[in-house]
């Protein structure tokens, strides 16, 4: 399919205004965090929502409230006081285990006591400054968690972000990116301000990549961080202040084929 930008801005932009409501998050892992009025427990609920954010959409919403049933559905109050040593080795989410819990939520807990929220460590980090905030906080914090589980460290890959931060597309935590700093008072949260929305990136899986080469946004073959980098200024192109507003609109094509 061939279009004009002016065409295509139309196409997507009638997608957003379909998609881009709050009851989106009602069946999305979105909704999660959405429960919260804090930030704190906003972005507790969003990193280990979008951490799991993989696979079949039923069983990362069964599986998030899992993680948030264990939580009491109190984050930021577990971080600080819960037995998190007590969460036990069972299986979480496919791959995803009790250990693979426990890891994450010592790291947000020697955080939250030494930054007071997530956005604080973004801000500590540099993320305002960066011409490429998910990549720059992501490998941070990956760090950060490592070395406060220096004394019982996993053994494997933690599951938690993935270990070629570099070259990933980093699809799950630009997701929750979008959640924390989108402000439009629609499905997305925006409780952020150390970010705006010009400096997100388009949060790339199989489906919108698709999508995106389906649409003439994309040239690359491989789901990476060339990839999302390259979908993303061709949507900032569009919009240059909000592009991954496209997010719902590359999101909701697979069920609007027959309007394309």
């Amino acid at each position: 399919m061939k279009t004009t930008d002016k065409e295509l801005k139309y196409l997507l932009d009638s997608l957003v205004e379909r998609f881009n409501v709050p009851s989106f998050a009602d069946n999305d892992p979105l909704g999660f965090p959405r429960r919260f009025s804090d930030k704190r427990d906003i972005e507790i609920s969003a990193m280990v929502t979008s951490t799991i954010s993989w696979g079949k959409r039923a069983m990362i919403l069964n599986n998030a409230q899992k993680i948030h049933d264990i939580m009491d559905n109190q984050p930021y109050k577990f971080i600080l006081e819960g037995d998190i040593d007590a969460i036990g080795e069972g299986n979480i989410h496919r791959t995803f285990f009790g250990c693979h819990l426990r890891y994450l939520l010592r790291g947000l807990r020697e955080l939250y006591v030494r930054y007071g929220s997530l956005e604080d460590f973004a801000h500590s980090v540099g993320c305002a400054a960066s011409e490429a905030p998910a990549w720059l906080l992501a490998e941070k914090l990956g760090k950060f968690i490592a070395d406060a589980n220096v004394l019982d460290p996993l053994e494997g890959p933690s599951r938690c972000l993935p270990d070629n931060v570099s070259g990933s597309a980093l699809k799950r935590f630009n997701m929750m990116l979008r959640w924390l700093v989108r402000n439009d008072g629609k499905a997305d949260i925006g409780c952020w301000e150390v970010l705006t929305p010009a400096q997100l990136f388009i949060p790339l899986d199989v489906h919108s990549g698709n999508t995106g080469r389906q649409l003439g946004l994309l040239n690359r073959k491989a789901n990476d961080r060339r990839a999302a980098v390259e979908l993303t200024e061709s949507l900032r192109i569009l919009n240059p202040q909000d592009p991954t507003i496209y997010d719902f609109a590359l999101f909701s094509v697979g069920e609007t084929k027959s309007q394309i």
